[in-house]
């Protein structure tokens, strides 16, 4: 197989790329050269808003593809441009796109739910238009929309998980959100990578939700493999109701990452159906592995991970931790 990967360089255009030469395909990563891809790609070099020459240049020499892979979260204009220099040079888009792009999304909604309207800014909006972008030119049957929730795992350019490993590698009482078994969503960047590059061997189509199973694993499990891989002897999860924490001004998912409490929001981004997916063959590592690798993938930086620059960084500031542990009681 013949694989374009937009981008390819950083957390799950670097694992698809990785991927994909395991498996013996040929792999062609466009970007823009701030960071060296895994060696055994063709390289073309540009920018996906403001100089696409390369990727032209290339395609007017012949070049074609079995798919195109497109993690773009930017303005949907790149997608757009993209798709249409590129539809009548590959069999498949597979954009990676979210399931922000729902208008409304009660617990266990299938794919067919309504969605919010195509736009140029806000995160869902911008979301959806590349979606609509890609179908526009290569058609819903040469499409494959990856609503993705959740992310984790080595690479992570967005520091949820790395925070709460370095957090439990900080040792002493760590605020832990409850309850214990919430229920938690979410995939390896390495698993996606799979069955996207699954999904283009089958010639699948058409929008697919992209997180674990439900039950797959809790807020209480995530913890405990840090613990567990870290080996601190001085940290003790000090787990907190989420009224107390929200008390004291906590913001959920951005202070405490990948935590939402009980409710509304919690089942909108935990409580997901992925029958489809897992029809086709998803299959999910253990909470454990994610957590395992990623830790030794960290250690490798210096503790360190990347930082995207359109996103906010997460985390929880120290003394607002020591004050709701002590309103506890701890």
């Amino acid at each position: 197989m013949k694989l374009l990967i937009l981008g390819g360089t950083e957390f799950v255009g670097r694992a698809a790329t990785e991927e994909a030469l395991a498996r013996g395909w040929d792999v062609t990563v466009f970007h823009r050269g701030n960071h060296a891809p895994p060696p055994g790609v063709t390289a073309l070099h540009g920018d996906r808003l403001d100089d696409l020459s390369a990727l032209t240049e290339a395609v007017r020499d012949g070049a074609a593809w079995d798919a195109v892979l497109d993690t773009w979260s930017g303005h949907p204009r790149a997608v757009r441009q993209a798709a249409d220099l590129l539809a009548d040079h590959a069999g498949r888009y597979v954009y990676v796109s979210s399931r922000s792009v729902y208008a409304v999304s009660p617990p266990d909604q299938a794919e067919d739910g309504p969605l919010v309207e195509p736009g140029d800014e806000g995160y869902a909006h911008v979301k959806r238009a590349g979606e609509l972008a890609a179908e526009a030119a290569f058609g819903a049957d040469r499409t494959v929309l990856v609503r993705a929730g959740l992310i984790l795992g080595p690479g992570e350019n967005i520091g949820r998980l790395p925070w709460w490993l370095n957090r439990v590698a900080r040792g002493g009482p760590v605020l832990a959100p409850g309850p214990y078994d919430l229920p938690l969503q979410y995939i390896d960047a390495r698993d996606m990578a799979v069955w996207m590059l699954d999904a283009v061997e089958a010639g699948l189509a058409g929008p697919y939700h992209l997180v674990s199973p439900q039950g797959h694993t809790t807020m209480g499990e995530l913890l405990e493999s840090c613990v567990r891989t870290i080996g601190s002897t001085t940290a003790e999860l000090r787990w907190v109701e989420p009224e107390l924490i929200l008390s004291h001004g906590v913001e959920p998912w951005l202070h405490l990452p990948v935590w939402v409490p009980p409710g509304e929001v919690h089942d909108m981004v935990h409580r997901v159906d992925v029958s489809k997916a897992l029809a086709t063959g998803l299959s999910c590592r253990p909470v454990a592995d994610t957590v395992a690798d990623t830790w030794a993938w960290l250690n490798t930086l210096g503790g360190v991970a990347p930082q995207r620059s359109d996103r906010p960084v997460v985390g929880l500031d120290p003394e607002i931790e020591a004050k709701v542990l002590a309103a506890q009681g701890g």
